[in-house]
C-alpha cells in the first residue's frame, strides 16, 4: 500500500494544525470534528477533519494513513459524532475503503489527492 504524501506531516499537524482548526472547523462547509472516546484511554477526543457527503453518507480521506488513532477508536466504537456545520451528528456502521479512483470525493478535491496520493477513506451513516 503506499503510504500518502502528507503522512510525514502528522506530528506537525496534531501539535500545531489541529488546536487551531479545532476552534472553526465545526462551521465550516466541507470540515468537521470528530467526536470519538478513546479505546483505551476512554478520553473524548476531538479531530478536525474534512468531511464530504455521499447521499445521506459521511466520507472522511485518510490522508495520513488508516493507522491512525482516530481510526482506531472510531472502528472499535462502531461509530462517532462530528460537528458540522454547527450540528452535532451521530455517525455509526464505520466501514474502511480503498479506492484508488477516489470516486466519492468531489471532483477538485479528487485532483488534489490524487496529487497527494490518497487511496484510503472512511464512510459512516447518520445514526437516525
Amino acid at each position: 500500500m503506499t503510504r500518502p504524501r502528507t503522512a510525514w506531516l502528522r506530528p506537525f499537524t496534531n501539535r500545531i494544525v489541529n488546536p487551531i482548526s479545532r476552534q472553526v472547523a465545526g462551521h465550516l462547509p466541507w470540515f468537521g470534528i470528530v467526536i470519538v472516546r478513546g479505546r483505551t484511554t476512554g478520553l473524548t477526543r476531538r479531530v478536525p477533519m474534512n468531511v464530504f457527503r455521499d447521499g445521506q453518507d459521511y466520507v472522511f480521506a485518510l490522508t495520513y494513513c488508516t493507522d491512525v488513532d482516530w481510526v482506531k477508536n472510531v472502528l472499535a466504537a462502531g461509530g462517532c459524532e462530528i460537528k458540522t456545520l454547527s450540528r452535532i451528528v451521530a455517525l455509526r456502521d464505520p466501514v474502511v475503503i480503498h479506492d484508488p479512483s477516489r470516486r466519492l470525493m468531489p471532483w477538485l478535491v479528487r485532483m488534489f489527492l490524487g496529487v497527494m496520493r490518497v487511496t484510503d477513506f472512511v464512510r459512516m451513516r447518520p445514526a437516525a
